[in-house]
């Protein structure tokens, strides 16, 4: 019997991205699959229910989830949500994991099988499915676009009548995705770029793109492409360093992350008294609380005349792109699980499939959240 999906609206405040766009559905119809929509979900990222031909839809989630086997979302669903899912079901989502026990709890308690796209491995076979990155990207374009609205300055070199007015300057704080579209883009906009990041294997990514390379403390590479946590002297290095540059700019993005965890604090209101008049700060990491101090998430301040902007759910601002990308890491996941003939058939001994899991069998497999809901 070929596999149904479901794919719900979302439901989320502000959330504007939908799991699924037309041209991945149409190729999950080709793998014989049938796919089941809900009724004006993918609106809000600009997709009309007639761009997905010959695509069944249902007007509300009894009707959308009645036979499914696996659930497409973006966004964690809520606990009413989670309620709904069908028993014994697949959902596929990010899922904030070590951040909602309840809703673990709920997952667990239905049998419900969760994989977490933040949970996939960053390995070379599974880049194509890894949604964080695909995301991060969309989030460094945004946060270069918003860097240069909020500087009062221009961001490229211009000769005009009235004189020649110099480029702004722009640092970029962590070259991980986010970072590094960051530095693209704003190198595109024509400021003069410095990147900071603890990983001197991020100097040849950061030069490739045309900006400098700062960095004070060497062999701070961890697992997974993170950086590892510092010590308490490498802490004072790098915050003399990055005082240093902060200093020096005009437009500061920082992308310092880690899933799961609060984001590190990287800039001190110490190093925002220092900054120049009219500096902007943009804070992709608001959502985790934030790499700056007095950062807010949410809201855009201003400390000691320097704009401190902390937008959430950056990735949702560009719908379109953001949607088509998550789509694809979806249907690439999916490959993993569904046949040629549309059969489910996932291998949960498969590296990827099995670091993903987050509940399984009844039970909640990813060991900090199980830790954090039912103790050593």
């Amino acid at each position: 019997m070929a596999v149904v999906i479901a794919v719900p609206a979302e439901t989320l405040a502000g959330e504007r991205r939908f799991a699924l766009t037309p041209d991945v559905v149409k190729r999950l119809r080709q793998s014989k699959a049938e796919v089941r929509l809900q009724t004006g979900g993918a609106a809000n990222a600009h997709f009309r229910d007639s761009d997905y031909a010959d695509t069944k839809f249902a007007g509300g989630v009894s009707e959308l989830y009645s036979g499914a086997n696996i659930v497409l979302k973006v966004q964690p669903p809520s606990l009413e949500e989670a309620a709904q899912l069908p028993q014994g079901s697949i959902l596929i989502s990010f899922l904030s994991p070590g951040r909602q026990p309840e809703l673990a709890k709920v997952l667990r308690d239905r049998n419900i099988t969760s994989l977490a796209m933040e949970l996939v491995p960053r390995i070379t076979r599974a880049q194509a499915m890894d949604a964080l990155s695909s995301q991060a990207s969309v989030a460094g374009y945004q946060a270069a676009l918003m860097a240069a609205q909020l500087c009062p300055k221009f961001f490229p070199m211009l000769t005009t009548a009235a004189g020649t007015i110099r480029p702004a300057r722009a640092l970029v704080i962590g070259a991980g995705v986010a970072g590094l579209q960051a530095i693209a883009t704003c190198r595109r906009l024509g400021a003069i770029v410095e990147a900071y990041d603890v990983r001197a294997a991020a100097k040849e990514q950061v030069e490739s793109l045309g900006a400098k390379f700062v960095s004070a403390v060497s062999g701070a590479e961890g697992s997974g492409g993170y950086a590892r946590e510092l010590t308490a002297e490498e802490k004072q290095q790098q915050a003399e360093k990055l005082a240093q540059v902060v200093a020096t700019a005009d437009a500061v993005i920082s992308t310092a992350a880690i899933p799961g965890r609060p984001a590190p604090k990287i800039i001190s209101a110490d190093m925002v008294k220092r900054m120049k008049p009219g500096a902007v700060i943009v804070d992709l990491a608001a959502d985790g609380g934030g790499n700056c101090e007095l950062t807010q998430p949410g809201k855009t301040i201003s400390e000691h005349g320097v704009t401190i902007h902390g937008p959430l759910n950056v990735p949702s601002t560009m719908p379109v792109h953001a949607s088509e990308m998550y789509a694809k890491n979806l249907l690439s996941l999916l490959g993993l699980m569904i046949d040629k003939e549309g059969t489910l058939k996932p291998d949960w001994n498969d590296e990827v499939l099995k670091g993903s899991l987050y509940t399984h069998n009844g039970a909640i497999v990813h060991e900090p959240t199980r830790k954090a809901v039912e103790g050593a």
